[in-house]
């Protein structure tokens, strides 16, 4: 069986899995073929923007820069994006789909090291003609009736596959979205490679961003102690209202509502990917979105209280935004229910949540999880855990030393 590849050029993160992939399959003895669709082309059957960054806040695309230089210096991939990001590919990918399949993977290496290494502009038809004579293909070939007709059909055969953005792997029935999700497709081939770090220096401390409406924070969430004691740190936990937060920066509220439906579906399933990897039940529950204000204040008076309200609302389907499950919740945990919520409603409380939201906001924070290292780097997302212990031992990501806090920048 074969583990299928699904790119096109202008994406980095689909440069960054062409990097891994051949070594990822020789290791588990399987074939990898490569499969060049438009992405632009797929972005078009769902109504989706050509640039979707035109539309983030500032402080998103910030991070997305971050995140990817942070991806490539941990995978020790040279990158060096050009400036006009992102050029015109669809030339490019004419040429991959006009070679025969064999040809492909050297083709797409080459084009793929022009664009994010060399900074050579392949949109221009004399540097594409002469990238095809470099390697003995014909560049006129991309001209055919043919040739675009089987680009067109590649695309649309992706896009019946559910597939809305790349790089997508599949193997056996079952696909992956992003370079990221490398290890998920190791574990689908029989033996995952989990990250290894080294313990750091003791004594760092360790913000966690957290707001119990996110799966991805409750997923945080039953990991975060554990990689913070393994190097030594203390956790400390800051509730903010995700709600809040988007208002301030300009993100749609529930942006999983604004995401297209195979997005949907495929988020989804990554949820489940993610909680079978860290062996945690997860149950999406039938309430969502739910309302978390009460409960996140009740984590403030008492932090005791995060990990039997997560398990809650993401493990028993229970709706802790009512006041009655709340207090049930609270009381069956061993804790004075009706204490906490007395306490939550205090002035000094209510205002702390306030504080936090705005000092996420000021920090640069533009979802959850979120993760500060010794008022350091931030990183985003329950499925940067690994870049989270790789600081606390000590790691300093180039692109955060150059370019300074997230929110001082932006």
């Amino acid at each position: 069986m074969k583990l299928e590849f699904t790119f096109d050029v202008v994406c980095p993160y689909a440069y960054l899995a062409s990097t891994q992939i051949e070594a990822l399959a020789m290791h588990h003895n399987v074939e990898v073929t490569w499969k060049p669709v438009l992405l632009g082309g797929l972005f078009k059957h769902l109504d989706q923007p050509a640039r979707p960054a035109d539309s983030w806040p500032r402080g998103k695309i910030e991070h997305n820069i971050r995140d990817l230089a942070r991806q490539a210096e941990l995978l020790g991939v040279q990158l060096n994006p050009p400036p006009q990001h992102p050029r015109r590919t669809v030339e490019a990918m004419r040429l991959l789909v006009s070679v025969p399949p064999v040809n492909i993977p050297t083709l797409a290496h080459r084009l793929f090291a022009a664009y994010w290494q060399h900074g050579e502009d392949i949109s221009d038809r004399k540097v594409l003609e002469a990238i095809a004579s470099e390697l003995g293909h014909d560049i006129q070939a991309i001209d055919s009736e043919s040739t675009r007709a089987e680009l067109h059909r590649r695309t649309q055969e992706a896009h019946e596959q559910g597939f809305f953005g790349v790089p997508t792997l599949s193997y056996s029935g079952d696909w992956w979205w992003g370079a990221d999700r490398l290890i998920h497709v190791e574990a689908a081939l029989g033996s995952p490679t989990p990250p290894s770090t080294n313990a750091g220096k003791t004594g760092r401390r360790l913000r966690f961003f957290h707001d119990f409406s996110s799966p991805f924070s409750y997923l945080a969430s039953t990991q975060i102690q554990r990689i913070a004691q393994r190097q030594g740190a203390t956790v400390e936990y800051v509730p903010i209202l995700l709600g809040g937060l988007f208002r301030a920066i300009g993100t749609p509220m529930v942006p999983l509502f604004a995401m297209s439906e195979p997005r949907q579906a495929w988020m989804s399933r990554d949820m489940q990917n993610w909680a079978r990897w860290w062996e945690v039940p997860l149950t999406f529950p039938s309430c969502f979105p739910l309302r978390t204000i009460t409960p996140l204040r009740v984590s403030l008076v008492e932090p005791a209280t995060i990990d039997a309200l997560y398990r809650a609302a993401w493990v028993d389907d229970l709706d802790i935004g009512n006041e009655t499950v709340l207090q049930s919740v609270l009381s069956k945990a061993g804790f004075d229910a009706s204490a906490l919520l007395e306490a939550a409603q205090s002035a000094e409380i209510k205002a702390q949540l306030r504080q936090n939201t705005e000092l996420a906001a000021h920090l640069g924070v533009c979802g959850v999880p979120t993760f500060e290292v010794d008022e350091g780097p931030l990183f985003w997302g329950q499925d940067r855990l690994h870049m989270v212990e790789s600081a606390l031992a000590g790691w300093m990501p180039r692109i955060d030393s150059e370019r300074g806090p997230v929110g001082g920048s932006s």
